[in-house]
């Protein structure tokens, strides 16, 4: 087990984290015709749509209730009542995602309450599903407000099972994915397909694959969400077969979710490397009844190969990482699985899964706490695109994951989970490492070549019968 080391400092430099509002709109905005609505100032909403349009390079639905000085003080119940109502009218969405901020968490909003009087003043609206999400900015990071989202989503949307009873039967091929804030719309994509490869229907939550995966869509303009899952697909998880949790972030919406439906779940908290992989081909494998298919069989052994090809490279590497806990948690136990060390290990907030990194201390800080750790200079750094300062400021090579990536085009849909996906990232680290000239096998030279022309031309000659 990691030793986990508590932020010691007054104040952060070079920050790593995203705060938890960020969070939870990215899981709002894998929902079918939803709107996220930040309680807030203007210039909290403003602040995240940037990083969400820098990250994904797409038009972003977002909106805020636009706290000023006066209700920041006197109570701002009417600016979310008004919001909400603005939203409906105008953009008749199936779902409001209501987020607090650190403004109306300090000025002390009992959110839950507020949209209880929005029902009662309007309900006209009432086809309208409201999830409030308690989100402040001063604790937690993204992937704690991701999570906190999805289990406010699951508890206003699946009934229990007692009301479930009463609706029409089990979906036999039906499966659940809970899908954590370090899945990308490529990695959500590679798991929708692998479950209908064993025959079965993937019901996402949420499905930033349909919503965030950069496609020209029909309309212009669209004020809303468009793809991701349903509202009503939601309320049917109750009707699954299984669920599969991607992520340690989750476990609590997990416990709700089978708490509320019955619905047995498969928890990994980690798709990335051979073991991790196995294990969720081997439980769809027993969902299904169906045999593994041979085009994933033929994956496996593809990263086994690259596996042994990337060993001379990453072997005895020194890497630095710094993500939120979950990924934090994923590229440690890659880069160890091929005899790597991590000699700096950084995450934004606490978390319970970063005692499982592998890495002799696990630190809760910022970006200058890499540089802290890390004591001699490493290999490689991975983190998001506020770590490419410090990359340079270590000398190191430096790879682009997590959220958010603003200097890279494509780095949001990129793919590291499953089979070929480890198997793009252990290329990549190995690419990387041989740019640093590290790894590099030297080339074999006969002991019959000559050298000419003052060793400036090699000629090999070939010696026959004896």
């Amino acid at each position: 087990m990691a030793e986990v080391l508590k932020r010691s400092k007054a104040m952060s430099v070079s920050p790593l984290k995203a705060s938890q509002p960020v969070g939870g709109v990215l899981a709002f905005l894998g929902i079918n015709r939803a709107m996220p609505m930040l309680h807030g100032s203007q210039g909290c909403t403003a602040f995240a749509k940037v990083f969400f349009v820098r990250h994904f390079r797409e038009p972003i639905p977002l909106q805020t209730t636009a706290m000023d000085q006066v209700s920041s003080v006197m109570g701002a119940d009417d600016n979310v009542i008004e919001g909400l109502k603005a939203v409906c009218e105008k953009n008749n969405p199936a779902l409001v995602g209501l987020l607090t901020t650190g403004l109306s968490e300090t000025q002390g909003t009992d959110i839950k309450r507020t949209v209880k009087m929005f029902r009662e003043q309007h309900p006209e609206h009432n086809a309208v599903a409201v999830v409030p999400v308690t989100t402040p900015d001063f604790s937690g990071a993204a992937e704690s407000g991701f999570a906190a989202a999805v289990e406010a989503i699951i508890d206003t949307l699946v009934p229990s099972a007692d009301v479930a009873a009463t609706r029409p039967g089990m979906r036999p091929r039906q499966v659940n994915i809970l899908a954590g804030y370090m899945l990308t719309p490529g990695d959500i994509e590679f798991i929708k397909e692998s479950v209908e490869r064993f025959g079965l229907r993937p019901l996402v939550l949420p499905d930033i694959a349909g919503s965030l995966d950069g496609h020209l869509g029909d309309a212009e303009f669209s004020p809303i969400t468009t793809g991701g899952t349903s509202v009503d697909d939601i309320r049917d998880m109750g009707e699954s077969v299984a669920t599969l949790v991607i992520g340690h972030s989750l476990h609590r919406a997990a416990n709700l979710l089978k708490e509320r439906t019955g619905v047995p779940d498969y928890r990994f908290d980690s798709l990335m490397g051979l073991n991790a992989v196995d294990k969720l081909m081997l439980a769809l494998k027993q969902i299904s009844g169906v045999p593994v298919p041979a085009r994933i069989e033929r994956q496996r052994a593809q990263l086994q190969d690259a596996m042994l090809d990337t060993h001379f490279m990453l072997g005895l590497s020194r890497v630095a990482i710094a993500a939120d806990a979950d990924l934090l948690y994923s590229f440690a136990g890659l880069i160890r699985s091929l005899g790597g060390e991590v000699v700096a290990a950084v995450a934004p907030a606490r978390s319970p899964l970063l005692e499982k990194v592998v890495a002799q201390t696990v630190k809760v800080g910022d970006l200058e706490d890499v540089q802290l750790m890390c004591g001699e200079q490493p290999d490689l750094l991975i983190g998001n695109s506020h770590a490419a300062h410090t990359a340079a400021r270590l000398g190191c090579e430096f790879l682009r994951a997590g959220f958010p990536q603003y200097d890279l085009l494509g780095g949001f849909q990129r793919t590291w989970i499953g089979y070929d996906g480890t198997r793009q990232a252990l290329f990549d680290l190995a690419n990387l490492m041989m740019a640093r000239g590290k790894g590099e096998i030297e080339p074999y030279h006969s002991i019959y070549s000559q050298k000419n022309d003052g060793g400036r031309h090699a000629v090999t000659t070939a010696v026959a019968g004896g």
